[in-house]
């Protein structure tokens, strides 16, 4: 898929750049991402993966904005405040970038719709925040064989991986055993959580996404990248 003159000046850094350049931004333009959740983590990733050119960025999400959100929920502000959040999200994607396709599904992702929506995508991004939705995702994904990019944040920390079953990668239940519940886990609600954090773990997710699609680097199949904010230091688990 060619680049627009217009394309090409935007996207300079990533064409001059080796191991990158025209190939995989003309991939990344042909290339699709669904994601789940336009909050905490959903935010950085969606803002990152329209600057980078992503041809069409799908956002599923229900909720409306809070004032609470905007703390890290960077995509909104406070002329949001009330508004769907996939249709905030469009709105600062178009500001980025008018070249990406975004399409706002602000009913968000249900059993019943869930597999028709990330059919549509090639890749899946998970920023969803209970084990309900993010369990449906998986399974939709395993049975799709679509890769699916999964993050999670707490307090000072967080996590990054990709689930790829049809890869040879392993499944969900590896790290998230089912008999695992939302009552189990850490809840930001609860427990607060370091806005800064979610940028990390939304770029890193945005950066799996990028991989995936054009085809660059080795993805974290099989592999949890974890980071502790108070310590500045990223640890990583083979599963």
């Amino acid at each position: 898929m060619s680049l627009s003159p217009d394309e090409s000046r935007r996207y300079a850094r990533h064409l001059v750049l080796k191991g990158f350049g025209g190939g995989a931004q003309q991939a990344l333009k042909a290339g699709s991402v669904l994601v789940i959740g336009a909050g905490g983590l959903g935010s950085p990733a969606i803002a990152y993966l329209a600057a980078a050119g992503l041809g069409r960025l799908g956002i599923a999400d229900p909720d409306t904005v809070s004032i609470s959100n905007l703390q890290r929920q960077v995509v909104h502000g406070v002329g949001d405040i009330g508004s769907n959040k996939a249709e905030s999200a469009k709105g600062f994607s178009a500001g980025i970038n008018p070249y990406v396709v975004v399409e706002p599904l602000a009913d968000g992702i249900t059993a019943e719709n869930a597999e028709a929506l990330m059919a549509a995508y090639d890749i899946v991004l998970d920023g969803s925040d209970n084990l309900v939705t993010r369990r449906l995702v998986a399974d939709t994904a395993e049975k799709l064989k679509k890769p699916l990019v999964s993050g999670a944040v707490s307090m000072f920390s967080g996590q990054v991986t990709v689930f790829a079953p049809h890869l040879g990668g392993p499944p969900h239940s590896a790290i998230f055993a089912e008999e695992a519940d939302d009552a189990s886990l850490p809840s930001c609600e609860l427990n607060g959580i370091l806005g800064p954090v979610t940028g990390v773990i939304g770029t890193l997710m945005a950066m799996e996404a990028i991989k995936l699609v054009t085809g660059v680097g080795t993805p974290l199949i099989g592999r949890l990248l974890i980071y502790d904010s108070r310590e500045a230091r990223f640890s990583e688990l083979d599963y």
